[in-house]
């Protein structure tokens, strides 16, 4: 069985964490060789970096401010984060980004948000992992202003057009579990017009669970069933396109 990369999954989160000892033994008889744990507040991170500690190769972790949490977030959370960076503690800065969705932060108080933790990002040369919901002409002008920048577009949803603008800045495009989806349209066709050395696939875990598993509680072993469906769409041998976004990953995340 080829081994996958989860590039998004938040097992750290109180859903997931109560059962982590079984969401990590599942995870590894699906054949995942890897976690990259995002962390939305610094609870999460403190449970990650122990899970880091026990089993140092299997994650790496990634901590950032969701724009529709950022008013929980005060000037020592900012410092906080960028001691983190600083001590390398941190792969990459996420997810950030822009939410139109929710009127929980005002727009103009997520683009101040996402553009210091880009700022931040670029400090300490880390990737930056990219939450953009109703907000794509905000976001890809603040990209484009900000470049030159490096990072993914995680559980990307948006036209194969703008996911062609954002290879272009520097950015690797991820699917999740609404790939599979039987009335997934834009996703799949994305898919196919991207070249396969800027992709990723990710859980997203607990959300958005891939089909069949819909209405059941996301994790990380679930990755492969988005992972064929990839596989399908761009009609690419298996073990070749684990291969490939494995050196994906390792060209964004090591070099």
């Amino acid at each position: 069985m080829n081994t996958l990369i989860d590039t998004h999954c938040h097992i750290t989160c109180d859903a997931l964490y109560e059962r982590i000892d079984e969401v990590l033994e599942n995870a590894r008889q699906a054949g995942i060789e890897k976690m990259l744990i995002i962390c939305t507040d610094f609870t999460e991170y403190e449970r990650a970096q122990q899970l880091k500690e026990r089993e140092p190769e299997r994650f790496d972790i990634a901590l950032g401010f969701h724009p529709n949490d950022l008013y929980a977030f005060q000037e020592a959370d900012y410092e906080r984060l960028e001691e983190l960076l600083k001590q390398e503690r941190l792969i990459a800065v996420g997810e950030i980004g822009l939410d139109y969705h929710w009127e929980d932060v005002q727009p103009q108080d997520q683009k101040t948000g996402f553009i210091r933790q880009i700022r931040l990002a670029q400090k300490y040369n880390k990737p930056i992992l990219i939450h953009m919901r109703e907000a794509t002409k905000d976001t890809l002008d603040i990209l484009k202003d900000m470049g030159p920048l490096k990072g993914i577009m995680h559980c990307y949803s948006g036209s194969k057009e703008v996911a062609m603008e954002l290879i272009k800045i520097g950015f690797y495009i991820s699917f999740g579990g609404p790939l599979t989806f039987k009335n997934s349209r834009g996703a799949p066709a994305t898919a196919e017009a991207l070249p396969l050395n800027r992709l990723f696939v990710e859980t997203d875990s607990p959300y958005l669970t891939p089909h069949p598993f819909r209405g059941k509680q996301n994790e990380p072993m679930y990755v492969r069933y988005t992972f064929d469906k990839l596989c399908e769409i761009k009609a690419v041998e298996k073990d070749l396109a684990a291969e490939q976004l494995r050196k994906n990953y390792e060209e964004l995340f090591l070099k």
